[in-house]
């Protein structure tokens, strides 16, 4: 989300942990992976198919990140996102090797354009970009049953550039 919104959100979550008698178990989380989340299953089943999410940066940019659904607890670190234009988002998709790749999010008319015609990208409806609460709250229960909390003290946004 925005960088306003992340940090509020955290700081909220830092303040609620710290009046509770226990500290309890946090997970930071991308945006992109709660964009990626709903569509690992389905490129599941088609070999070699990798969900690209993306999120709108403002000023005709975008923020990206590969997913494969092998990894369905894949948590990029700042190395693994990427941001551009359409074009060079357009640019990155026709380099990238996957078989397949299916570009889901905040796909504006710019992107689609850009990646409509390459063959191996099928651009997923953006009526289904809307990132959900429950989509949220099941991959983090996902990472904590599987033991990658974060610290409390610690968590902090991931900047892909300086607010």
């Amino acid at each position: 989300g925005s960088f306003t919104g992340v940090r509020i959100a955290i700081s909220a979550a830092k303040g609620i942990g710290l009046g509770l008698p226990a500290t309890p178990a946090v997970i930071g989380l991308p945006t992109l992976c709660v964009t990626a989340a709903p569509w690992l299953t389905a490129a599941g089943v088609q070999p070699s198919t990798l969900i690209c999410a993306a999120i709108q940066a403002g000023r005709g940019r975008y923020n990206w990140a590969a997913f494969a659904p092998e990894e369905p607890l894949f948590r990029p670190a700042v190395a693994d996102h990427h941001a551009g234009s359409a074009a060079e988002f357009a640019s990155w998709l026709e380099r990238h090797d996957a078989a397949a790749i299916w570009l889901a999010g905040e796909i504006g008319d710019d992107l689609a354009a850009a990646a409509g015609p390459l063959a191996r990208v099928t651009v997923l409806d953006p009526v289904y970009a809307m990132r959900r609460a429950g989509v949220l709250a099941r991959l983090a229960a996902a990472h904590l049953a599987a033991g990658h909390a974060d610290s409390l003290d610690t968590l902090q946004p991931l900047y892909l550039r300086q607010p």
